[in-house]
């Protein structure tokens, strides 16, 4: 393996400036404008000697799912025309930088060995990890059989569809099994589900003089919040089995209403995220939300209520046929820290549903540090140390070499 730790190091530079260029390219979503993105990352891309297909989503599909402008990438490099094809997904779509930066989001700054930057974490870092171990066992005269696609993706933070979910549906691809970007040295192998709802209150608008002749939308929502928080009390007591992931959780991310200090708010929007774990039903959980939105409202006469459901992810379970995948990374892994690799799940909800779903056997692994709140994933000064890119891409590259090996 010593080839491919050589290429690897030979190439790292070239790897980290790789990564610098596409985090110093917004990809904010929303707005979601992200063929940019795309276009720069295809250029990279050819530039290193790889065929590039730049698939666009038709952009009535891109404007009704909320975003700008989509276009996905696959790359395809086959060492034989036998053997397995095995793809690596990573999404270049984060969300907003936010505040309480003391890095510049996208200036890609290099400080005491770490890369700061939005997505430098999550997930342009595998950009650059699956790009560069391909390149390591394209020059590493190994004797490979099989395919490797890389799949550069734009719609993970809106549930993926129009990502791997777009490229499934039309056909582009259908490989014998998926690594996705990771954040940890975890090879994570099941991850939460998530249900995400937009609820509105109506009421009535009135003078704050005369209270009495509005109906407050906003009381009512006071009364709905206070049920829906209740009820993580029950949820703590739903313990899944998955080492990693805990109970399921609900959580109110956005509250909108009222219009001026003055009025009686007339109107109240509230939007909330329902975290699944594996082990629950998703159509049983969206009844339950449902049915406990609906019983809190009844509270408040005169208010008529709008559910709108916004995300419905299915979670992540592990597929009988991903153990040899699995197995390859946590021996790569072993080899190059050192140290046992645990299989893990995680809380977030990922895109590699969307591979499982269609029977493709997977597993999330990536460039990041030993659990992903060290990176500020999503959060202000996000980094990645460079330490921990070069090592996985040497895990992803030998376990690469160990499933294709003629």
């Amino acid at each position: 393996m010593n080839t491919i730790d050589d290429q690897i190091a030979h190439r790292f530079e070239d790897e980290v400036r790789f990564l610098q260029q596409l985090v110093r390219i917004p990809t904010d979503t929303p707005p979601g404008n992200n063929a940019p993105h795309a276009d720069r990352t295809a250029e990279l891309l050819t530039e290193l000697g790889f065929e590039v297909e730049k698939h666009a989503v038709p952009v009535a599909d891109v404007h009704a799912a909320g975003m700008q402008s989509i276009t996905n990438l696959i790359v395809r490099h086959r060492f034989s025309n036998d053997g397995p094809t095995i793809a690596l997904n990573a999404h270049g779509d984060v969300v907003p930088p936010g505040e309480g930066w003391t890095r510049e989001p996208y200036g890609a700054e290099i400080v005491d060995g770490k890369l700061y930057g939005r997505a430098s974490a999550v997930s342009k870092s595998d950009f650059a990890t699956y790009t560069f171990a391909l390149l390591a066992l394209k020059n590493s005269g190994l004797p490979l059989k099989g395919t490797i696609e890389l799949h550069f993706t734009y719609d993970e933070e809106f549930g993926g569809e129009l990502g791997p979910g777009w490229l499934l549906k039309q056909g582009l691809t259908k490989p014998d099994y998926l690594i996705a970007a990771g954040f940890s040295y975890q090879v994570v192998t099941a991850h939460n589900g998530c249900l995400q709802m937009e609820v509105t209150l109506h009421g009535l608008a009135s003078h704050a003089a005369y209270p009495s002749t509005g109906i407050d939308a906003l009381q009512a929502a006071n009364k709905l919040l206070t049920a829906l928080y209740a009820h993580n009390d029950v949820l703590k007591t739903r313990l899944s089995e998955v080492p990693g992931i805990t109970h399921p959780y609900l959580n109110v991310g956005r509250i909108d209403g009222g219009s001026n200090t003055n009025v009686v708010p007339g109107k109240v929007v509230i939007k909330l995220d329902r975290r699944m774990i594996p082990e629950e039903d998703p159509v049983a959980v969206e009844a339950e939300v449902q049915a406990l939105i609906e019983a809190a409202v009844k509270l408040s006469p005169g208010v008529k209520l709008d559910i709108k459901r916004l995300l419905l992810a299915r979670s992540m379970k592990p597929l009988p046929g991903a153990a040899p995948l699995v197995a390859a990374l946590q021996r790569a892994g072993e080899a190059v820290f050192g140290e046992s690799i645990p299989t893990s799940g995680t809380p977030l909800y990922t895109d590699v549903r969307l591979y499982t779903a269609h029977g493709i056997p997977a597993a999330i692994y990536g460039a990041g540090p030993r659990t992903v709140l060290e990176s500020n994933a999503k959060r202000a000064d996000e980094h990645l140390v460079l330490d921990d890119l070069k090592r996985a891409t040497q895990v992803v590259a030998r376990a690469l070499a160990e499933l294709l090996a003629a």
